[in-house]
């Protein structure tokens, strides 16, 4: 699936760290497609890491922050790459448009 340009119009927010290879991941990912996204890192921003886990209930990174309301993992544990870009566009899409945080217990 191409990046619909309805997710270049969304204000994402990665929350990830340097030594993370899931981030690192998403990272090539969010290159190679043109996504220029600014980046929180949970170890150098002081609250990053207190936020992500008070809001979403998880510890693990990297999450994206969908126009300052819901999150949306981006890692999929459950697959054997670890990543999917088709499951993760449908996600952000749907969280934006859903405009509420999203249940941590579904991601």
């Amino acid at each position: 699936m191409a990046v619909p340009k309805e997710l270049k119009t969304l204000d994402l927010q990665v929350f990830s760290a340097e030594w993370c290879p899931d981030c690192r991941r998403l990272d090539r990912w969010l290159a190679a497609e043109g996504l220029d996204l600014p980046k929180v890192d949970i170890e150098r921003v002081p609250g990053a890491a207190e936020r992500l886990e008070r809001e979403t209930g998880k510890r693990g990174i990297p999450y994206l922050l969908v126009n300052g309301e819901a999150w949306v993992r981006g890692y999929h544990r459950e697959l054997p790459g670890r990543f999917d870009p088709d499951t993760l566009v449908e996600e952000l899409l749907q969280a934006a448009g859903a405009g509420a945080v999203n249940s941590p217990d579904s991601q």
